[in-house]
């Protein structure tokens, strides 16, 4: 049974080979700065993609996409500021994803991409 880093770093390789196959190009993965992390940005066109990634094994608790609370969203709102500060990176649209990871033991893993999930 593998850790929860373990099962969140694998959700964001699946995650990011996922966005990857629908055409975005990714430009970072886990970037932290003093007020936490970005799972992954990319672009997806004229848009500059903030995508948070939520794994689990299992619904008990929800489905993974339930796990981004409107606190949630605003800190990631703070952290896609610093990034766009500490980058030379500039897109007329800015877009939130969440791509919601569900790992199952002896099946490939389930994945749901909300496009634009806040604002």
């Amino acid at each position: 049974m593998p850790t929860r880093s373990e099962l969140g770093a694998r959700g964001e390789g699946i995650a990011a080979a996922y966005l990857t196959d629908a055409g975005l190009r990714l430009l970072d993965r886990n970037w932290r700065c003093r007020d936490g992390e970005l799972d992954i940005v990319a672009r997806e066109g004229d848009a500059l993609v903030f995508c948070e990634v939520k794994t689990r094994r299992g619904t008990g608790y929800g489905h993974p996409v339930e796990a981004v609370t409107p606190a949630k969203q605003r800190r990631l709102r703070t952290l896609a500021q610093r990034w766009l500060a500490a980058h030379d990176e500039h897109a007329p649209d800015l877009r939130f994803d969440v791509v919601g990871v569900l790992v199952r033991p002896a099946a490939p893993a389930l994945v749901m991409h909300l496009r634009g999930a806040f604002s």
